[in-house]
């Protein structure tokens, strides 16, 4: 069991308040503030999924939010080191979409000599939600078991780099006027009834698959993850607010792959707040990054 070792994570990561609170001796969780009409809210502390949803379907205005700064590291760097913490792995947000990573290591920097004996793992996930939520919480396991923090980190890095996420798109409304994912924003064929399965992998976002209707669409990412996924590795789904499309999902891909996702939680405030609350998303570790 590793005492002195802690992983900082960001609210982006989806990971269950359940499973936050079974491994808070390994982990601490730093929430993003959202902005909502001006009005600004700490992300699982003062709005929650369901509500997100709610304002998502309501208003036109895409709710914003803000990285995680330098400050906000340094000061929960220090915070841990005064707690007798001496190793930090920090596992966040894909860096391609946030400055939240290159500002956890900015503030690593900044408190070297202050903490001289501090060891800070900085890890890009490479990706959002669940691909990092969940080998985070195996990563705490892993702490529990007496495992290093330099393997624990190497292992989030390797799901950083074999990471792949898929959108099914049932409505792209948000998406398009977010502007953050750019394979939506550029989607062509919603008024022919198609719908998109949408990869995501660090600064690549890609149309793999269009299909005519939700059902279809949802039978083209049955295919489309099985024959991407790394065999025998788990993967992990996020829900919105499609429960019927989502039980069929889960129902499918586990007749497909043979085993039941590793992890189900619904859609965080910051990863709804550019992709909407009209989708699920499947994470996998693929083989490779190809479109093909």
């Amino acid at each position: 069991m590793n005492e002195k070792v802690k992983i900082i994570t960001d609210s982006g990561c989806d990971i269950t308040r359940e499973s936050e609170k079974e491994w808070e001796k390994y982990l601490t969780i730093i929430p993003f503030v959202v902005t909502i009409q001006g009005k600004e809210y700490l992300d699982r502390v003062e709005i929650s999924e369901d509500e997100i949803y709610k304002v998502l379907k309501e208003q036109e205005e895409i709710p914003k939010h803000s990285q995680i700064t330098q400050l906000q590291f340094e000061e929960k760097y220090r915070e841990l080191y005064a707690e007798g913490i001496r190793e930090i792995i920090v596992d966040v947000i894909d860096a391609a979409g946030s400055q939240t990573f290159s500002q956890s290591v900015l503030a690593a920097q900044s408190v070297k000599e202050e903490c001289p004996d501090l060891k800070i793992y900085n890890v890009d996930s490479k990706n959002y939600s669940l691909h990092y939520g969940y080998p985070i919480i195996e990563a705490c396991k892993k702490l529990s078991e007496g495992q290093s923090a330099e393997s624990v980190a190497a292992y989030l890095k390797d799901w950083a780099e074999h990471s792949e996420a898929f959108i099914v798109g049932f409505g792209l409304k948000h998406m398009k006027k977010s502007g953050r994912i750019s394979a939506a924003k550029s989607f062509l064929g919603e008024l022919m009834g198609l719908k998109p399965l949408i990869m995501l992998h660090a600064e690549v976002t890609a149309v793999l698959k269009k299909a005519r209707g939700e059902k279809a669409v949802i039978d083209a990412a049955v295919e489309t993850v099985s024959s991407r996924m790394i065999p025998s590795t788990p993967y992990c789904i996020v829900t919105t607010t499609r429960p019927e499309l989502e039980k069929e999902l889960i129902e499918k891909l586990t007749k497909k792959i043979g085993y039941a996702p590793a992890y189900v939680s619904k859609c965080g405030v910051v990863v709804s707040c550019n992709a909407g609350p009209d989708f699920i998303g499947v994470f996998i570790k693929s083989k490779d990054h190809s479109l093909a």
